[in-house]
């Protein structure tokens, strides 16, 4: 539930609040410190769970209580996250966004930013729209964005697939093909999670620059080749623990920025009115695929005894190369260039009236005469 709703929040706060110039980067590194919580999580089981420092019988309940008490400071931090004035307009609290809309631009000239005159081309009408329904969420993304639910389908499905597969059996082939114990494996996780972290925070701020498609189909790429590499030289015996899991850093680091980059894509490319939902049903989409599907596929893969089969193993890693593979393919033919661009120009929203491509709605004081900045989403 936490995280289900989290990817929905989170995802949908940072499009409506982050310039668009910086929004693939903040988008794709904060997904990406999905690893950042891992690692904690990593070290606090690390200590907690050595039965010489803490009794067995509360080292696994301090564990788990690590995830309330973030939860408690996530929630303290979320207070002082503005409402997206996109959504107060589409929900006819005009005035609350023009409030708040108001505070951000003080902030940006306290900071020394620079805001433009917006426009009476950019302008758009839009009026008070009711919550969108299951069937207006089909309508819309199965006849009026059938190829971008497609693209959000394959991109979700694809890396669900790929990280799933590897990382839920990762254990098991370090232990099975390498003769590693629990608390060796718990230390090979360290490098992983550190290449799944980086990927997003270096090349996130490419997403925005060289742009989207480029580098989703850049990241997609590179990462089926290292993985089919991989595949090859687990197949040959040539490689130990260490530089399988170095291998699967290097993997990773692609993945993992094209995986974050999937949820930026499935959350920028439909009207704002259902961006949440949009990014709900994809996500629930990938989870069933990729987080049941392939971890029982590659687990039954894993041969048993003392001198298991690599042959299976490496085939599933091959079909993990290829659907990535085409996953990148994908995004290339039907992707968007959504870089740079306001989320009116890449979805009009379902309450606009007009043409165009900014709010203008009906608050005391025009949205299409309010000054902006240059980079503002």
């Amino acid at each position: 539930m936490g995280i289900g709703g989290e990817y929905a929040a989170i995802n949908s706060a940072i499009d409506e609040l982050i310039p668009s110039k910086y929004r693939g980067r903040v988008d794709i590194g904060i997904n990406g410190t999905y690893w950042a919580g891992a690692l904690i999580g990593s070290a606090v089981g690390l200590l907690f769970l050595n039965t010489d420092i803490i009794p067995v019988e509360w080292g696994w309940r301090l564990c788990f209580l690590i995830g309330p008490v973030m939860g408690l400071v996530i929630i303290y931090l979320r207070r002082h996250i503005p409402e997206s004035p996109r959504w107060l307009m589409t929900h006819g609290r005009v005035e609350e966004a023009e409030r708040t809309v108001d505070d951000i631009e003080a902030t940006v000239r306290r900071q020394g930013g620079e805001l433009r005159e917006v426009r009476d081309d950019e302008a758009i009408e839009v009026v008070d729209y009711p919550p969108v329904t299951y069937r207006e969420i089909a309508r819309v993304m199965l006849r009026d964005y059938r190829s971008r639910s497609f693209l959000g389908f394959s991109m979700m499905v694809t890396q669900a697939f790929l990280y799933n597969a590897i990382f839920f059996t990762y254990a098991l082939v370090l232990k099975s093909y390498f003769g590693l114990n629990d608390s060796s494996v718990a230390l090979y996780f360290f490098p992983f999670a550190i290449g799944n972290l980086a990927g997003p925070l270096l090349l996130g701020h490419l997403f925005d620059t060289v742009g989207r498609r480029k580098m989703i189909l850049g990241t997609y790429t590179l990462s089926a080749i290292v993985l089919f590499i991989t595949a090859l030289l687990f197949n040959a015996g040539a490689l130990n623990a260490a530089s399988l899991t170095g291998l699967w850093c290097v993997v990773f680091f692609f993945a993992s920025a094209g995986a974050s980059s999937a949820y930026l894509t499935v959350s920028e490319i439909f009207p704002i009115e259902l961006r949440g939902q949009a990014i709900s049903f994809f996500f629930a989409i990938s989870q069933l695929t990729g987080g049941v599907i392939a971890p029982y596929l590659f687990a039954s893969l894993i041969g048993e005894g003392d001198n298991p089969a690599r042959g299976p193993l490496t085939v599933g890693y091959i079909i993990g190369a290829v659907v990535m593979l085409a996953g990148g393919i994908i995004a290339w033919v039907f992707g968007v260039d959504a870089e740079g661009k306001s989320l009116e120009d890449i979805a009009t929203p379902l309450s606009s009236t007009t043409g165009g491509t900014r709010f203008q709605g009906s608050a005391p004081r025009s949205a299409a005469s309010r000054p902006r900045r240059e980079d503002e989403p």
